[in-house]
Order: structure tokens, then C-alpha cells, then sequence
């Protein structure tokens, strides 16, 4: 792979939709003496949770943080075993650590990267408390079968939600299928408060757990009833979440034509397979991920030939099971391990123009010597 020689990136692969009205309610808020625990964090909650069709909506300092209250609210801890995806960011892993419970990594479909309910099956034992969907890209994940085999098991199903917000299963959102769903809100994410986490749910006594969790368990000043810690969301950031969630809709609308003309640039493109979307579920498309028949050389030259070219890319993500981490663990997950040396997302946010998703198919085309139908 190419070193420092590589110019700065041009096209990114991610970048904020935030203009003037962000920047307003944030002024806004900056006005006032309430910077936190206010009215905006309030109306946040309830914005994003009508959003998506959900009964309760608890926002936190970040999405980490938000599942560490999740698992921890529903008494997830030491001696429990939570069954949950290799194939997404460590944090699905380590919140789980962090609760006091084991995560037990299972493998993914080669297609979507979710994770799959037959293996799923096959990694619950007797101390497992939970299943955790992660919504890979923001594709939902099998959540029918999901909440089929958690039901049967005596499970939770939990949502790790954090690139899928507005996605849908079968005309019902994400993040309410469980018995909780987190979200994140990080500038990677197709909304962004800078930093930050919500959790849905139908079941109010778990809303308030997790309020009480966020803010040192304290039910009135200075009486704490039980565990909790500092991670509340600022009014900023709930002011700018608003602001957000008041544009999700155009911005999804944009995901979607931006997938589907990189869907149209890649179609002849022998060896490169484009993100598979299964018809009962909207994609999001929070990352473009393809997928290379000629395995890790094949990606890291595309990796070098966008890179030369000023085209960011990058692996989402390495398994979880393979970090330093979670050296110890034993795990036999063939279809995560192929396609780590396989996947690669492509910039697909809302900001990118006709010529640069040209660009972007060009340098994938230059790498893998194949034409690509450009209009």
C-alpha cells in the first residue's frame, strides 16, 4: 500500500449535512443558562422516538455509553452472555464487557453482513440473556427470524441501530422490533449531533432506568438510588439533534439516489460486488460497502488507486473477534473472516455530486481494469 505519498483526501467518505439551521438552534440554546438535563434534550427525545414510531426515547452523551446503559438497565451483567455480530464496531463488543458480560461472536450473511439467525442459534447456551441485531450499513438486519429465535429461546432481542436511523423492516422502523434499540449520532452517521446516543423503547419503567443511569441514578438532587454516571447529551447537541431529525427524511432521499447510482456505475464491473439489498427492508445506506471476488490484493489496489487518486476509503470493519482485545476468545467464523479481507466502503454520503460518484467508479474502475458505464 501506498505511505505518505497519498494526497489528502478530496471526495471524504463521510460528510455532515449541517448548515444554518444547525447553527442556529445551537446559537440558540447558547442564549440561554440551561446547557443541560433542558428542554431541548426533552424535545429531542420525543422527536427522534415519534420519528421512528417508538413510545420513549432516552438520549445519552454517545452511542457507547448508550448501550452500556442499555445492557446494564435490563440487568445484563456479570455471568451473562450476549450473543452479538463480529462483523461491526468494537463498541457492540466492548459496551458489552463493560456491563460485565460476555459478548459471544457469531458469523454474518455473506451477502448483507448481518448477522445470521442460524448461527445465532447455534452460539446460545445457557448463560446467554441476549441477542444483539446489529443493522450492518444501515440495512436492517433479520429481525423477524431474530425475534422468532429470541422468543423461542426466552431472550432479549436488543437493536444496535447506530447506522440505521429511518431504516425500516417490513414498513416498521428499526430500533423498535427489540425490547431496545440504540442509535448513534456521530459525523460519520447520516445524522450527527457531533457526539451522541438515544435509546428507544416501548417499555416505560426501562426509559426511566436509563434516565436514572445517565445521570448518577439520582431520582432528586443529591439521592442517588442506584448506579449510574455522568452521560448526559448536551442541549447543543440535542438542539442541533432536532434540527437533524427535521431533515432526515431529505437526506435519506439523497442516500438512496447516491446507492443507486453507484449501483449503476459498478454494474458491469466483473469482480466488484455492490451492497445487496434484501426487499423486504429500506436501506439507509449509511456505507456503501462492495465487495471484491479477487479478495484482499483486489481491495488493497483500489484501496491505492482511490487513495492516489484523493478518494477516501475504508474497511468496515475488521472483525471484533480478531482485535488484541479479544485474543483470548475462540471463535470459528469463516464467513466474517473471508470477507474482511473482501469488504470496502466507498464515499456515499448526501453531499456528493454526479462527477464525483463518476470519480469514485472510475477509481474503482482503474483498479480492477474493468470499463464502467458512466452517463
Amino acid at each position: 500500500m501506498a505511505g505518505d505519498s497519498r494526497p489528502a483526501a478530496r471526495i471524504r467518505l463521510a460528510c455532515p449535512d449541517v448548515g444554518d439551521e444547525e447553527i442556529a438552534a445551537v446559537t440558540s440554546v447558547l442564549r440561554t443558562p440551561i446547557l443541560t438535563n433542558g428542554p431541548e434534550t426533552a424535545a429531542f427525545e420525543r422527536e427522534f422516538a415519534a420519528y421512528h414510531g417508538a413510545e420513549h426515547g432516552v438520549a445519552f452523551a454517545n452511542g457507547t455509553v448508550a448501550l452500556v446503559a442499555m445492557f446494564a438497565a435490563l440487568g445484563i451483567g456479570p455471568g451473562d452472555e450476549v450473543v452479538v455480530p463480529s462483523l461491526t464496531f468494537v463498541s457492540s463488543a466492548t459496551s458489552i464487557v463493560q456491563a460485565g458480560a460476555t459478548p459471544v461472536f457469531a458469523d454474518v450473511d455473506p451477502d448483507t453482513f448481518n448477522l445470521d439467525p442460524a448461527d445465532a442459534a447455534r452460539r446460545i447456551g445457557p448463560r446467554t440473556k441476549a441477542i444483539l441485531a446489529v443493522h450492518y450499513g444501515g440495512q436492517p438486519a433479520d429481525l423477524a427470524e431474530l425475534a422468532a429465535l429470541a422468543e423461542d429461546a426466552g431472550l432479549l432481542l436488543l437493536e444496535d441501530a447506530a447506522e440505521a436511523h429511518g431504516a425500516r423492516y417490513r414498513g416498521r422502523h428499526v430500533g423498535t422490533w427489540g425490547k431496545a434499540g440504540m442509535f448513534s449520532f456521530t459525523p460519520t452517521k447520516n445524522i450527527t449531533t457531533g457526539e451522541g446516543g438515544l435509546v428507544l423503547t416501548g417499555d416505560g419503567d426501562l426509559a426511566g432506568r436509563l434516565r436514572l443511569i445517565r445521570n448518577h441514578g439520582q431520582t432528586e438532587p443529591y439521592v442517588h438510588t442506584l448506579l449510574g454516571s455522568n452521560w448526559r447529551i448536551t442541549e447543543m447537541q440535542a438542539a442541533m439533534g432536532r434540527a437533524q431529525v427535521a431533515k432526515l427524511d431529505r437526506i435519506l432521499h439523497r442516500k438512496r439516489a447516491v446507492a443507486a447510482e453507484l449501483d449503476r456505475l459498478l454494474a458491469a464491473m466483473d469482480g466488484v460486488t455492490a451492497p445487496v439489498v434484501r426487499p423486504d427492508r429500506d436501506h439507509v445506506h449509511m456505507l456503501y460497502t462492495v465487495k471484491f471476488a479477487g479478495g484482499r490484493a483486489a481491495r488493497e489496489a483500489a484501496v491505492d488507486e482511490l487513495a492516489r487518486r484523493g478518494i477516501e476509503s475504508r474497511v468496515y470493519f475488521p472483525p471484533v473477534h480478531r482485535q488484541p482485545i479479544f485474543a483470548g476468545t475462540r471463535a470459528d467464523l469463516p464467513v466474517t473472516d473471508d470477507l474482511a479481507g473482501r469488504i470496502l466502503s466507498l464515499p456515499a454520503h448526501s453531499r456528493l455530486t454526479a462527477a464525483e460518484l463518476a470519480e469514485i467508479a472510475a477509481g474503482v474502475e482503474a483498479a480492477a481494469g474493468v470499463p464502467v458505464a458512466v452517463a
